[in-house]
């Protein structure tokens, strides 16, 4: 039994009556009378355990976006079904409004929306939807919470996509600098033209070459057309990713997990390298592989990998490093950029990362990317008073053993680039095409 504000009005309201009267038996008469009031009208009060309950609405919303979650309710009983319905929705799911009002005529049904706008990338769960129905005069009611789950994943909110259109037009500078002719072994076949001097005689189709053999000429012997094959620069390259999802993912920098900004940096670069013809492989790895995407191409590629890094939140644990090769080597067996997300802290913590990375360098081309905490950079310029000056010592310290661990990445072989958590995306954007620029890609 549930009661109201309203019964709490109507014993309020016979107050100054009773006080006036001066009479306890009244005033315990007033009582008994609103009870009775109660109990009759919660017997009249629908059965809310006899509503029928379904679910539909969307299945998936981006972070930072709203979504619908529509829970039909159906009064199969005899009865009105008057009274409030809260669909409970965990707090992360930003559902409102918490509370509607609910009012179902017998053997009816009515929808009941809920309003999603989720701040927890994941799947968002709601286990139960609690009925308080209402007698008639609205008095006191019955209060059921029935079991009814209900999901919605929560995607990554793909923010850095905002510079993909600068990136793309650089990429298209890149292909009008590009000379899609040379001379000599290339990578990929573009078609024939006739021997000039200074072409490798190694490029001759002695096949085309018989194919135009022209008319006679000097002397009667027939004139030969030399033809050689001219190549354009392969444009299937191969870009892996790994994310890192070990403990060290777990921090928040600027109001943002390391491993969502990971995340972030791996949508930017797979959907510009998938323009640039590219293809693109993405692993988030700790001791397991908890997540992959191979193959996919175009639309799907986003899609698939959104879909993929929705539900990955980091383990509390190591990540083991020695195994990166072997995953690398699953995904490819060419030479490829090698993108690895992950922290650059002290060289205690980076051991393994440092032990593995020659296994790496000397069959690809190995780019870390570390998101830098922009409070060291200020805690480490602000020395305004006592307690200042020792928070500057400890910032000053992470940095330098930060820079220590980026040297000791770089005399292994592998690139380093580093930057706070919204500049990281596009930084790793602009290092792709730069080696694309430079002809390392």
């Amino acid at each position: 039994m549930a009661v109201t504000g309203w019964f709490v009005g109507l014993v309020a309201a016979g107050v100054v009556p009773v006080v006036l009267i001066a009479n306890g038996w009244a005033y315990l008469g007033w009582v008994g009378f609103c009870v009775v009031l109660a109990v009759v009208d919660l017997a009249l009060a629908a059965s809310p355990r006899a509503a029928v309950l379904e679910r539909s609405g969307d299945e998936r919303v981006r972070l930072t976006e709203s979504g619908r979650a529509t829970l039909y309710v159906t009064n199969p009983s005899r009865r009105t079904l008057r009274g409030i319905v809260r669909d409970a929705w965990e707090p992360s799911a930003g559902a409102t409004p918490r509370r509607q009002r609910l009012l179902v005529p017998p053997g009816e049904r009515r929808a009941v929306t809920t309003t999603l706008t989720p701040w927890r990338r994941g799947e968002r769960r709601a286990a139960m939807v609690t009925i308080r129905a209402l007698g008639p005069m609205r008095l006191a009611g019955r209060q059921a919470s029935i079991l009814m789950p209900g999901t919605v994943r929560v995607l990554p909110e793909f923010a850095s996509r905002r510079h993909l259109p600068s990136r793309l037009a650089h990429l298209r500078e890149l292909d009008g600098r590009t000379s899609l002719m040379v001379r000599g072994q290339g990578t990929e076949f573009d078609s024939l033209r006739e021997y000039v001097r200074g072409d490798d005689v190694r490029s001759i189709d002695w096949r085309a070459t018989a194919r135009r053999s022209g008319g006679p000429g000097p002397g009667g012997a027939p004139a030969q057309t030399l033809m050689v094959r001219t190549w354009r620069p392969e444009r299937d390259r191969h870009v892996v990713m790994i994310v890192d999802s070990g403990r060290t993912a777990a921090a928040r920098i600027a109001d943002e997990t390391r491993i969502d900004t990971a995340f972030e940096s791996a949508l930017l670069l797979s959907a510009l390298a998938d323009r640039a013809g590219d293809r693109v492989d993405v692993a988030v790895y700790d001791r397991r592989v908890r997540g992959r995407v191979q193959g996919a191409r175009g639309a799907d590629l986003l899609a698939k990998l959104v879909d993929m890094m929705a539900p990955i939140d980091p383990e509390l644990l190591e990540t083991d490093w020695s195994a990166v090769p072997g995953l690398v080597r699953s995904m490819t067996a060419q030479r490829a950029l090698v993108v690895l997300a992950t922290p650059l802290e002290s060289p205690g913590a980076t051991r393994g990362l440092l032990a593995m990375l020659p296994q790496l360098t000397r069959r690809h081309l190995v780019l870390v990317a570390a998101v830098t905490d922009p409070a060291l950079l200020s805690a480490a310029n602000d020395r305004s008073d006592r307690a200042s000056v020792y928070r500057a010592a400890a910032a000053e310290r992470a940095l330098l053993d930060a820079q220590r661990v980026a040297a000791a990445v770089q005399r292994l072989g592998a690139d380093v680039v580093s930057a706070a958590p919204l500049d990281l995306p596009p930084a790793v954007a602009d290092r792709y095409l730069a080696y694309k620029a430079a002809g390392r890609l």
